[in-house]
C-alpha cells in the first residue's frame, strides 16, 4: 500500500468537480432514501404487524421502522464497497506502472466513503437489534455498557458488532492503497465482511437452514456484484471514462451471472421458507412475488442495456446516453429492490405445519439412520456452495480443453482424468452420504476432511488448471487493457504468492491447520455452526491445493524448487500428520460433545469411540497421498529428464556435435601429452 497525499498521474481528482459527480451523488443519495422508505414501509404493512401476533414485545417506533430503514442504507452501502472494488479490481485496468488509473483511484475512494457509511450504519444495527430483540426501548438499549454485554448474548448483533470492526479497517485500506495490486485484496476483505450476519438471522435457524443459508450467501453476493458494479459503471460513464466501452461489456458478463445465480438462489430460498400454495395466500408469499416482478424488470432493463447501450458505446464510445439513462432508471430501481428484500427479511415466514426434530433444528435435516454404505454413496443432499463449485470448476476445465482442441493444440488425457477425479472427489465429498452425515459424526467429518484436504487437492494439482488457462485464454495484446490470462499471470507471481509456496509457509498452513482446529478447541466450540463448517472446508481445500501445488502442481510456481525439497516437504508433514490422528486416538474427551449429544441420534451414542474412529481414519488417510505424491515425482523426475536428453539430442543435431568433438578432443590431447611424457 502507498500514501494517497498524491492522486494518481494524470488523474485531476481534486480538480474539475464537474455536475456529473453531483449528478450521482444525487443518484446515490435518492437510492438510500427509496431503499429506507421502501424497507420501512413493507414492515409497517406487513412486519410489525406479525410480530405483534407472535407475541414479541413491541420496542418503540424507532426500533421498529428505524431497524429496515439502516439495514436498508448498510445493505445498500455494503453493494456500493463491493462493486467499486470490484470496478477497480477488474473493469478498467491501471497504469503501466501497476498505479491505478483515474477511474480506478476514484473508484477505490468510493469504496472507502462507502464502507464508512457501511460501518455506521451496523454500528446502528448493534442497538437497534437488541432492542428489537428484547422488546426494550432503543434508547435504553444504546446504553455503552447494555450495547457490548448483550450483544455476546445476541447472535445477530454480535455479527454486526464484528462487521463494524472488518469494514473500518477495510475502509482505512481503501484510503490509503494506490496499486492496482491490492484492489483483489480489499474486494476479498469486502465479500469477507458481508459474511458474518449472512450466516445468522432469518435463514440461519430452522428446518433446511443449510440449504437456506448457502442459497443467502450466493445470493447476497451476487446481488452486490450486480447492484454495486451497476454504481460503480454509472458513476464511471458520468465522468465520460475512457474505457466505458470496455468497463460495460465486462460489467455485462458479472451482470448476467448474477441474474442467474439470484434467481436460483432466491427460488430455492423461498421454496425452503414456503409452499407453492401459499404464494397469494401470505403476505410473505406476496412479499416474494413482489421481489420476483423486480427482478424480471431488472433483467428486462440489463438486457436492453446489452441490446442498446453497449452497440451505441461500440459505435461511437463517447455516445453515453442510452447507457446513462437506463443505467440511473436501473439504479433506483435496484435500491428499492433491496428495501423490499429488508422487508422481506423482517417479515415471519409462514407458520412450519410440523414440528422440527432436534437434528432437523441443528443440522437442517433429519437423518435416515446409522451412515451405511449405501446411505453414503447414495443419500445425496447437494451442496449449494461446493457442489455448485465442484460443477462449474468441472465445466470451466472442459472449455478450456476443447478450446485447445478447436484450435489443434494437444492437452494430456491424464491431466484431465485428474483434475475431473478431483471435481468428483468434492462433489462426494460435500454433497453424497459423506457431506450429509459429516455435521452429525465425528468419524465422517474426518473422513470428508481428509477427501477434501489429502485426496481433491492432490488430483487439483496435477490437473494443471493455470498452465490450461495460459494456453487457452488469449493475451490481451500490445497496448491493450490487461485480461484474465494477465490477471492468472499477476496472481502467481505476485508477492503474496511467493510468500505462500515457501515450504516452510505451504507445511505449516497444511499440517499446523488440523492441530489448530481440533486440538486448539475451535472445533470444539464452533462445531453446531453452519458457517464454520463451510469455512473449514475452504481451509481444508485451499491448504491442500497451496501445499500439493507446491510439490508435485504441474502449473507454474512463483519460484523454482528443488526436487529434493519437494520430497522434504513431504517426509516432513508425514510425522505430524500420524501424530496427530494419534492424538485424536488417545483422546479420553468427546470434542463437540455437547451439539453431537443434542443431535439425540439413538445409533451414535459412543461419541468417544466415534472420534477414535475418526482418528484411525486420520493416521491412516497420511499414506495415500503418499504414494500417489512418490508416483508423481518419480513420473516429473523422469519426463524431466527426458527433455532434458531431447534438448542436448537436438542440440548437438543443430551444431553437427560440436560439444562431443570437442569432448573428444580434449581426450586425445591427454593422451597425446600423455604418451609424450612416458618417452
Amino acid at each position: 500500500m502507498s500514501s494517497v497525499q498524491d492522486p494518481p498521474a494524470g488523474s485531476d481528482v481534486s480538480a474539475n468537480r464537474s455536475g456529473s459527480g453531483v449528478t450521482f451523488a444525487a443518484v446515490t443519495a435518492l437510492g438510500g432514501a427509496a431503499a429506507a422508505l421502501v424497507a420501512a414501509l413493507v414492515v409497517a404493512l406487513s412486519a410489525a404487524h406479525a410480530l405483534t401476533l407472535l407475541g414479541i414485545p413491541d420496542p418503540g417506533p424507532l426500533t421498529t421502522y428505524g431497524l429496515p430503514a439502516v439495514r436498508a442504507v448498510a445493505d445498500l452501502s455494503a453493494a456500493l464497497t463491493i462493486g467499486s472494488l470490484l470496478f477497480a479490481a477488474f473493469f478498467v485496468p491501471p497504469q503501466e506502472s501497476g498505479v491505478l488509473d483515474v477511474g480506478g483511484y476514484r473508484a477505490l475512494r468510493r469504496a472507502g466513503n462507502a464502507a464508512l457509511v457501511w460501518a455506521g450504519s451496523a454500528a446502528l444495527l448493534v442497538p437497534l437489534t437488541l432492542s428489537d430483540t428484547t422488546g426494550q426501548p432503543l434508547l435504553k438499549s444504546m446504553r455503552p455498557e447494555q450495547v457490548w454485554r448483550a450483544a455476546d448474548q445476541v447472535e445477530v448483533a454480535g455479527s454486526w458488532r464484528f462487521t463494524v470492526f472488518m469494514v473500518l479497517v477495510l475502509a482505512v485500506a481503501c484510503r490509503v492503497a494506490l496499486r492496482w495490486g491490492w484492489t483483489p485484496v480489499l474486494l476479498l476483505l469486502s465479500v469477507l465482511s458481508l459474511l458474518p450476519v449472512a450466516l445468522t438471522g432469518h435463514s440461519s435457524s430452522g428446518g433446511a437452514h443449510d440449504l437456506a443459508t448457502n442459497s443467502l450467501i450466493l445470493h447476497l453476493l451476487s446481488a452486490c456484484f450486480w447492484v454495486g458494479g451497476l454504481f460503480a459503471v454509472l458513476a464511471y460513464a458520468l465522468r465520460d471514462g475512457k474505457y466505458t466501452a470496455l468497463a460495460v461489456r465486462r460489467f455485462s458478463i458479472v451482470a448476467t451471472v448474477s441474474f442467474v445465480v439470484i434467481a436460483i438462489s432466491g427460488v430455492i430460498n423461498a421454496l425452503v421458507r414456503l409452499p407453492v400454495s401459499e404464494l397469494l395466500g401470505t403476505t410473505y408469499g406476496k412479499l416474494v412475488l413482489a421481489k420476483t416482478a423486480a427482478l424480471i424488470l431488472l433483467g428486462v432493463m440489463g438486457y436492453l442495456q446489452r441490446r442498446n447501450a453497449i452497440p451505441d458505446l461500440e459505435k461511437d464510445p463517447q455516445d453515453r446516453g442510452a447507457l446513462i439513462r437506463l443505467a440511473g432508471v436501473e439504479a433506483l430501481i435496484f435500491a428499492a429492490t433491496v428495501g423490499l428484500a429488508v422487508g422481506l427479511g423482517r417479515t415471519p415466514p409462514p407458520d412450519q405445519r410440523t414440528v422440527p426434530t432436534p437434528t432437523e433444528v441443528e443440522i437442517g435435516y433429519n437423518l435416515a439412520g446409522p451412515p451405511t454404505v449405501a446411505r453414503l454413496l447414495f443419500d445425496w443432499r447437494f451442496d449449494l456452495i461446493f457442489g455448485t463449485l465442484a460443477l462449474v470448476m468441472a465445466g470451466l476445465y472442459l472449455r478450456g480443453v476443447l478450446r485447445l482442441r478447436k484450435r489443434g493444440d494437444d492437452w494430456p488425457i491424464g491431466r484431465t482424468i485428474a483434475w475431473l477425479a478431483g471435481c468428483l472427489t468434492l462433489l462426494l465429498a460435500t454433497s453424497s452420504g459423506v457431506g450429509r452425515y459429516a455435521p452429525a459424526m465425528f468419524s465422517v467429518h474426518m473422513a470428508q476432511h481428509m477427501m477434501l484436504s489429502m485426496l481433491a487437492p492432490i488430483l487439483f494439482a496435477l490437473g494443471g488448471p493455470v498452465l490450461l488457462a495460459l494456453r487457452a485464454i488469449q493475451p490481451a495484446g500490445r497496448n491493450q487493457p490487461s485480461g484474465v490470462r494477465e490477471w492468472i499471470l499477476g496472481a502467481v507471481h505476485n508477492p503474496v504468492s511467493r510468500f505462500l509456496t515457501q515450504p516452510v509457509v505451504a507445511s505449516v498452513l497444511f499440517v499446523g491447520g488440523f492441530y489448530a482446529l481440533y486440538l486448539g478447541g475451535i472445533f470444539d466450540k464452533y462445531v453446531g455452526t453452519h458457517g464454520a463448517h463451510i469455512l473449514m472446508n475452504v481451509h481444508f481445500l485451499l491448504s491442500g491445493y497451496l501445499f500439493y501445488w507446491v510439490v508435485i502442481g504441474i502449473d507454474p510456481k512463483p519460484r523454482p524448487m528443488e526436487p529434493l525439497t519437494k520430497l522434504g516437504m513431504v517426509f516432513g508433514s508425514l510425522p505430524f500428520h500420524a501424530f496427530f490422528g494419534i492424538a485424536l486416538m488417545s483422546m479420553d474427551t468427546v470434542m463437540g460433545g455437547w451439539f453431537y449429544r443434542g443431535l439425540g441420534l439413538s445409533w451414535n451414542k459412543d461419541l468417544l469411540g466415534d472420534q477414535h474412529t475418526g482418528g484411525s481414519l486420520a493416521w491412516a488417510s497420511g499414506e495415500v497421498p503418499l504414494v500417489v505424491v512418490m508416483l508423481a515425482l518419480l513420473i516429473q523426475w523422469s519426463r524431466s529428464d527426458q527433455r532434458l536428453a531431447n534438448r542436448l539430442d537436438r542440440k548437438a543435431e543443430r551444431d553437427d556435435d560440436a560439444d562431443l568433438t570437442a569432448h573428444n578432443a580434449m581426450f586425445a590431447e591427454l593422451a597425446r601429452r600423455d604418451r609424450e611424457v612416458r618417452k
